[in-house]
């Protein structure tokens, strides 16, 4: 699903597994712009951060393998 831009404090599900990652930074390297997610969890202080490659289409950006969740807030 794509959006106008990502944002920090989105939260996005992980198409897999139905996890929820909050997206904790966003930024470019050269030509590629990249989110940096977190599981949304008591215990994400603790694990890992993802980072993944945005995709941009004429649609908007979106997270690959990953659904926004806060459909109709942005």
């Amino acid at each position: 699903m794509a959006v106008k831009n990502i944002q920090i404090g989105q939260v996005w599900r992980q198409d897999q597994t139905g996890q929820d990652f909050l997206v904790t930074k966003v930024y470019s390297e050269v030509f590629t712009q990249y989110a940096i997610l977190r599981p949304a969890e008591v215990t994400a202080p603790d694990a890992p951060t993802v980072k993944v490659k945005v995709g941009k289409s004429p649609e908007g950006v979106s997270l690959p393998g990953f659904s926004f969740t806060q459909e109709g807030a942005f």
